[in-house]
């Protein structure tokens, strides 16, 4: 018996028509290439893990995508060049994707490197990143000492995420309204993207 989760069978409900059949049957055939996969909720999206996080789909407007999480590590794969479509590009129809043993054949290799513990390499650079943070900033963390606490306490990348959200806005008034829930967010200890960190 599959282990699914009934807040997959939500997503693909509220799909649109032609993403539904795509997703159902992506669904059916990991279930059927790793009978002990488990279903679960990962960035909104739903995902398969087994040993690890395994794979997932998403279903947008006008397309869908199917992603492996270690692909980069797959040799098997007819996949096209890498791009954020995950490993098959855009799918808006059955057609779009390899026949089902292909399929079969990839999930099981992704199952393997998770047997296998095998993980992605990380390349990490030693070169010393400096932010810049915009002024407009500095001078709202200055008058809330909780907001500046976690702001300084915060790794490169999360520091990172705050000051870009702010200084890509389109608008004074945006950026203005960035710049309040960036220290109200701060003020209770979260980061830019905490609504997604535990998916």
């Amino acid at each position: 018996m599959p282990t699914t989760d009934p807040r997959i069978n939500t997503y693909i409900a509220g799909s649109r028509d032609f993403a539904r059949p795509i997703l159902t049957h992506l669904r059916e055939l990991v279930h059927e290439a790793c009978p002990d996969v488990t279903e679960t909720l990962k960035w909104s999206m739903p995902s398969f893990e087994y040993k690890g996080l395994l794979c997932g789909f998403a279903a947008f407007k006008e397309h869908c995508t199917f992603g492996f999480w270690k692909e980069s590590l797959m040799e098997s794969g007819p996949f096209p060049e890498k791009n954020a479509m995950g490993s098959f590009g855009r799918i808006t129809s059955l057609g779009d994707l390899p026949d089902d043993a292909t399929m079969k054949k990839l999930i099981a290799e992704a199952v393997r490197l998770n047997d296998e513990g095998i993980k992605v390499k990380r390349t990490v650079s030693k070169e010393k990143k400096e932010l810049v943070v915009p002024e407009i900033l500095l001078e709202a963390l200055a008058q809330n000492d909780a907001a500046a606490a976690t702001f300084e306490k915060f790794p490169y990348s999360k520091k990172k995420d705050y000051v870009e959200w702010i200084t890509e806005a389109k608008s004074d008034s945006t950026r203005d309204k960035r710049l309040v829930t960036t220290v109200e967010w701060l003020a209770e200890g979260k980061s830019r993207n905490w609504k997604y960190e535990n998916c």
